[in-house]
């Protein structure tokens, strides 16, 4: 008796697969690459470092609610516009809660 294979069918010899055929199933499903690196010293944890990778398309990564691209000023302009009107806002507000006190200073 044969247990079914999680992983996808290996490209034979009698099956051609080029690169984008690959990278296609690849963004399609996505792939998840985890590790640890741990460095210890006469039992004593001196670093540790977390590896999390994802490969996948931008509408897999949402399906997963991986979005975190749309919310970074450095990589979404609507992003950097939201950022930009919130500055300006506080901005703002402080300038009015400074501007009595200014007037005061001016008054004989």
């Amino acid at each position: 008796m044969t247990m079914p294979s999680r992983l996808p069918e290996p490209y034979g010899q009698g099956s051609s697969a080029n690169l984008a055929d690959i990278l296609e199933r690849v963004l399609d499903k996505g792939v998840v690459i985890a590790g640890d690196i741990r460095i210890n010293l006469l039992d004593i944890e001196l670093l540790t470092v977390k590896l999390r990778l994802i490969v996948a398309s931008v509408d897999k990564a949402k399906e997963m609610g991986i979005d975190w691209w749309e919310s970074d000023p450095a990589l979404s302009s609507h992003a950097r516009r939201d950022e930009l009107a919130r500055e300006n806002a506080e901005l703002r507000e402080r300038l009015a809660q400074l501007e009595p006190a200014r007037r005061q200073e001016e008054a004989p």
